[in-house]
């Protein structure tokens, strides 16, 4: 987050919209630290959007507070609430040039020209598109028109900045581009930004915190690393990432941890303590694909062993991903880095996967 941030508190408290007997936002409280960059992440129709567009004022909601800098804006009208907005299909002004899209909301603020020339030239800059005010945006390419979008999102120093999708239309590579250019902008403007995404990935890379949000509510906030490594349902940990999960039919104390009868006769160790008020089927076990080996042999020091055969190996972007089938009613998906060490298996080929107690996380069911 930025140093000197010129960044506004965030503050929802007990938010909540409804749509006649259709609930698209439980009430909702939520924290967003000046400066910050959070990010607001979940499946479609999960309640994600909604929450934006209160904020920016373009869904009322039906009750609650929105806190801006100490200031409750739920009344304030959209162009009063100084919000920056940035959406997926950057809605710039096809007439204008360059300069006059960012110029924009200066020139509806009355700001004096000279003024709105030093603005402009100062975001063409911190968006490294010095030079380029003079051309039409159909001249643009698709990263060059987004990051006009933030450009003129920013021009009038909002303290809080809602980003909508704004990466949702460009293909992978340039994706990944804007993502640093992104991550840039925010430290040189200091606003505190909301950033709306279905992209796991992206919100992981971009975000100080994310907030997980299923059927209208936020089910888990944390950095990164906190959400994935210690997830608290399984929906939190299918939805971040990839994880194996498996029903638990029963638990029972270990010398050294705990001892899972998952069913068909397998049975799973982990150090973990289940959460309080849930035992038996009320949890899961979870293993993250990364955290098991494939090898041939049986390791000693593994605290889970498992045969199985490879159904699937594909190469895809830097990684070795395998689905193993264990069971019937089992399989389970490894990543690996695909170096010199690594056992590269074939369809069809028997294989033994081992992974440590440890990394089998125990969650509540959803």
């Amino acid at each position: 987050m930025s140093g000197a941030s010129r960044g506004a508190h965030l503050a929802i408290q007990g938010l909540y919209k409804r749509y006649g007997d259709v609930q698209a936002l439980a009430p909702t409280d939520l924290d967003v630290a000046q400066g910050e960059f959070f990010a607001l992440i979940g499946p479609s129709g999960s309640g994600k959007s909604t929450l934006l567009g209160s904020i920016a004022g373009f869904v009322p909601p039906s009750g609650g507070r929105i806190l801006v800098g100490g200031v409750d804006v739920v009344s304030v009208p959209p162009y009063r609430r100084n919000i920056g907005m940035v959406f997926q299909n950057y809605a710039l002004f096809p007439h204008m040039v360059v300069f006059d899209n960012i110029a924009f909301p200066l020139r509806m603020r009355k700001v004096a020209e000279t003024e709105i020339r030093t603005r402009v030239e100062r975001m063409l800059a911190v968006v490294r598109l010095e030079g380029m005010g003079a051309r039409r945006t159909s001249q643009l390419s698709g990263g060059q028109q987004q990051r006009v979008a933030l450009a003129r999102a920013a021009v009038y120093d909002p303290p809080l900045l809602l980003m909508d999708e704004p990466l949702g239309a460009l293909d992978k590579n340039l994706r990944e581009e804007m993502q640093d250019e992104i991550k840039q902008f925010h430290r040189q403007i200091g606003a505190t930004v909301l950033y709306v995404t279905h992209d796991q990935d992206e919100a992981a890379r971009l975000s100080d915190r994310i907030a997980i949000v299923n059927h209208g509510r936020i089910v888990q906030v944390g950095a990164p690393r906190e959400l994935y490594e210690a997830p608290c349902n399984s929906f939190v940990a299918s939805f971040l990432g990839e994880a194996n999960l498996f029903p638990i039919q029963s638990v029972a104390p270990a010398v050294d941890g705990t001892t899972l009868e998952i069913g068909g006769g397998m049975r799973l160790a982990t150090t973990r303590k289940p959460p309080e008020a849930a035992t038996g089927a009320g949890i899961m076990a979870c293993v993250r694909p990364e955290a098991i080996g494939l090898n041939h042999r049986t390791s000693a020091a593994a605290g889970n062993t498992v045969e199985g055969i490879v159904d699937d190996a594909v190469y895809t972007a830097g990684m070795l991903r395998y689905r193993v089938r264990v069971s019937d009613s089992i399989q389970l998906t490894v990543r690996q880095p695909p170096g010199h060490a690594a056992h590269h298996a074939i369809p069809g080929e028997r294989v033994v996967l081992s992974w440590r107690a440890e990394d089998t996380l125990l969650v509540p069911r959803e």
